[in-house]
């Protein structure tokens, strides 16, 4: 029997459409993938082409390296194809005595997270993806400093499917004057829920998980990973601190050197047991205003691109699933068709 099911996070019904639901495996991407070389001349992100991109605004090097010269191993650079521009006015003007408009004020950077061409972050030795991350929470809090913006998205686009253009490996971030309404509505439901409970949803949703431990993938000292229950699209993965914090840039540097292998070890799975399907991933933090609030709960979401949205999800913003989470999370529990415990 299909079913309805719902997110306490969110309040979003999605359909888990069993009578249609392939299994785990079957979701595994029959083709190859194109080799790729370690190094492109033709690409911006590769060392000896930095002079492509605009100056950077943070990098690891080695040693006593010049700034915008070729020995990083992991850089921040402007966006040289923005969605906003740095300066300008944050004023909001009436247009025909109805609509609002603004100047597109903002900032959005490039992380490019190696020097080489052909790697990924489930690929990556794990130093380098610590300090792709420790290179996250320091833009973050830079752009927090800065005073002028009120929320930090940091995303990573993995394949065509996913909206990615360059091959080589990157995420970014984009900074908002405006509170976009999607995380205005994921506020209000967490400050609704406390309101209603006296305790955070996103807690309470660990409990229930590490109680129920069917959609556990893994966890760590202070980490937690899992299928949502409501879960939009097959192989949703979470990721949530298990101490209370809503925001990503006050996690300590030892928190944040593990999440990094977490992450890397969630997408490594997915890598070998998918075939390196295309994903997005989003970290969810709460605007700079609410950074200290008893009722967020910041966290990493990562969605695969396996499925297409269709007419009825566009119509009615209820996502059809054809994989069952307490299927998908035990088929990422396992390493060489065994169960593993659930920490990392």
């Amino acid at each position: 029997m299909p079913e309805l099911r719902q997110s306490r996070v969110t309040k979003d019904w999605v359909i888990v459409a069993t009578d249609r639901a392939k299994r785990p495996h079957e979701f595994r991407l029959q083709r190859s993938k194109r080799e790729l070389p370690p190094h492109d001349p033709a690409c911006p992100f590769c060392p000896g082409n930095e002079g492509n991109t605009p100056p950077e605004t943070f990098a690891y090097r080695d040693g006593l390296a010049a700034a915008n010269s070729s020995s990083w191993r992991i850089r921040v650079v402007p966006n040289k194809f923005r969605a906003l521009a740095p300066s300008g006015s944050f004023d909001r003007q009436s247009v025909n005595g109805f609509y609002r408009r603004m100047d597109g004020v903002g900032i959005h950077e490039v992380v490019v997270e190696s020097p080489l061409h052909n790697v990924s972050i489930g690929t990556m030795p794990g130093s380098q993806v610590e300090e792709v991350f420790l290179a996250y929470r320091e833009r973050y809090n830079a752009i927090w400093k800065d005073g002028r913006f009120s929320t930090v998205i940091i995303f990573r686009n993995h394949g065509v499917a996913a909206g990615t253009s360059l091959e080589h490996p990157h995420s970014q971030l984009i900074a908002t004057p405006i509170v976009p309404t999607h995380i205005r509505r994921l506020l209000d439901e967490a400050m609704r829920y406390f309101d209603d409970h006296g305790s955070c949803v996103f807690c309470d949703t660990l409990a229930v998980e590490r109680r129920t431990v069917e959609r556990v993938i893994l966890e760590t000292e202070n980490f937690f990973v899992y299928a949502p229950y409501a879960s939009q699209s097959p192989f949703e993965t979470s990721i949530v601190p298990k101490k209370h914090n809503a925001c990503f840039g006050s996690a300590s540097e030892l928190e944040t050197r593990e999440l990094a292998n977490v992450v890397r070890l969630v997408l490594k799975r997915m890598n070998e047991k998918l075939n390196d399907p295309d994903y997005n991933y989003v970290i969810h933090t709460a605007p700079f205003k609410d950074a200290n609030e008893d009722y967020y709960h910041w966290s990493i979401q990562i969605l695969p691109r396996l499925t297409t949205q269709a007419g009825f999800e566009l119509g009615s913003g209820i996502s059809i699933t054809t994989a069952v989470p307490e299927e998908s999370a035990k088929f990422l529990r396992e390493e060489n068709g065994k169960t593993q415990g659930a920490s990392a």
